[in-house]
């Protein structure tokens, strides 16, 4: 049974107690070394069933994190929040949904640490300030936050929990703005880093992004012909589709956007930043049916493949992706270089959670639970395989050694962006610099490391055109650069601690 963490619903003290069926005490399965977005948000104002609609945005956002999620609804009166650790799905029950009523509602799911440091700090969080009750959902990650943190300790501020996140919320607080959007503009001009945010009083919806835009933030509108719009916000459009809301705008980089029974206000807080948005967002965060800041991932993937083979071609028979997210720049590196698209691998998709401890035996056995090589479609052929990044290495050793033991002749692997060599501080669970094998080795000895016969990437100015840029800038690179949009911090500082109860 997992566990839920409850608060303001009526009826019900808040309280932690056991609710549906789920996998909070099991082990999260470490085999995959991919990179991990943190989290997701969404926002519904004026609908009547505004937590069934957050909670649809936030199954389409499942991708952007599997260990916790949280919705908080408002009626104008009470602002209730229930969270857990696990799926949306298997919180977020018929019985669950029911305890929050209301027009309004935010949400967040989030990849995270797992036991009870986790369920205290998934969010959204709700906390009740000077200014009012306050509930926040936030993706991203803040890079000043322990000088803030510590400031705001001595003007008497009590943290609930060890998220940045929560730090928003106590600068509202205790802002001497005379307005509470005043005093939302004022605390957000003082945090640094990413951060895409959705906030929830008892009768208003919040919705921001930092100055530099790195993280997505898209507002929709559902449409209705009998009375006033529901207005919607989510981290990517594709949880609009499931929603049936159109795509009305990006929320802007520095931007504040208000939503009251009158309507949608806005205003710039910060102006004159250069734009820095996650470019790991099109390479692999971002279903590819999402539009992300303005252009759909899609059509970056495919271009990306399309750039891949013109920088990298080599003579082969067919191209198979690494699925699931090298599917799309694979079949653009076919259409660009006529060599045949096969399903080489197949991924079992039922496979994402262990019961057992990830020790070392687990992890070698870990790839061939979640992928299977299609025998007959590789012996005796010169392979091309297609993914999207490399990041320890250990995974792609063992999908070649796998191919090459299904019978290929040869095996090609063709990563669809540069070489990762630094952390990112922005808001994806990234390994230290130590763990990155392409900060310690050259391409060639990372070849030989995974076993194959030919290593490329995509180099940095043909995935920059890929994404749309035509100068060069505009994105944040520094995973593959080093260098940062913001004042380096150590990691340790912003990632999230260790919660004493």
């Amino acid at each position: 049974m997992s566990r839920l963490l409850i608060q303001g619903v009526e009826g019900i003290a808040n309280a932690t107690e056991m609710g549906a069926p789920g996998l909070a005490s099991e082990t999260w399965d470490t085999t995959d070394p991919k990179l991990r977005e943190e989290c997701g948000v969404v926002a519904v104002h004026g609908h009547p069933d505004a937590a069934r609609q957050a909670y649809l945005g936030l199954y389409a956002l499942q991708h952007r994190g599997q260990e916790s999620a949280g919705i908080a609804t408002a009626d104008g009166q009470r602002l209730a929040n229930i969270k857990g650790m696990g799926l949306v799905s298997e919180i977020f029950t018929d019985d669950v949904l029911q305890k929050l009523p209301g027009q309004m509602a935010i949400g967040h799911t989030r990849y995270s640490t797992t036991g009870d440091s986790a369920l205290l700090n998934a969010q959204p969080i709700r906390v009740d300030s000077t200014k009012g009750l306050i509930a926040i959902a936030h993706n991203g990650n803040l890079v000043n936050l322990g000088n803030i943190r510590a400031r705001l300790e001595r003007d008497g501020a009590y943290f609930q929990t060890t998220s940045d996140s929560e730090i928003i919320v106590q600068l509202i607080a205790h802002s001497k703005a005379g307005s509470l959007v005043d005093a939302i503009a004022d605390s957000l001009s003082q945090v640094d880093g990413a951060f895409s945010i959705v906030m929830m009083t008892r009768d208003r919806i919040f919705a921001a992004r930092d100055p530099r835009g790195f993280r997505p933030l898209s507002m929709g509108r559902i449409r209705n012909p009998e009375g006033p719009d529901t207005i919607v916000f989510a981290s990517e459009t594709c949880a609009f589709d499931l929603l049936r809301a159109e795509y009305e705008r990006d929320v802007l980089p520095g931007e504040l956007v208000m939503v009251t029974g009158d309507g949608v206000t806005s205003r710039q807080y910060a102006n004159g930043v250069p734009q820095s948005s996650c470019i790991f967002e099109h390479v692999y965060f971002a279903r590819p049916d999402s539009r992300i800041f303005g252009r759909w991932v899609q059509e970056s993937r495919d271009q990306m493949g399309r750039q891949l083979a013109r920088e990298s071609g080599v003579p082969a028979d067919i191209i198979v992706p690494v699925p699931d997210s090298g599917v799309t720049a694979a079949l653009g590196y076919a259409d660009e270089s006529g060599i045949p698209f096969r399903f080489g691998l197949i991924r079992n998709h039922y496979v994402g959670r262990t019961f057992i401890e990830p020790e070392q035996r687990v992890r070698d056995f870990g790839v061939r639970l979640k992928l299977n090589p299609v025998r007959n479609l590789l012996e005796g052929k010169r392979v091309i395989l297609i993914d999207d990044s490399i990041i320890r290495g250990t995974t792609s050793r063992k999908i070649v050694r796998m191919v090459r033991g299904a019978g290929a002749k040869e095996v090609h692997l063709r990563i669809s962006c540069p070489p990762t060599i630094s952390p990112c501080f922005y808001g994806v669970d990234t390994p230290s610099k130590r763990d990155l094998i392409a900060a310690n080795q050259s391409i060639e000895e990372i070849r030989r490391f995974i076993e194959a016969d030919s290593l490329a990437y995509l180099s940095l100015d043909g995935m920059l055109k890929c994404c749309g840029s035509t100068d060069g800038k505009g994105f944040c690179t520094a995973c593959y650069t080093g260098n940062y949009p913001t004042q380096w911090v150590d990691v340790d500082e912003i990632l999230p601690a260790t919660a004493s109860i």
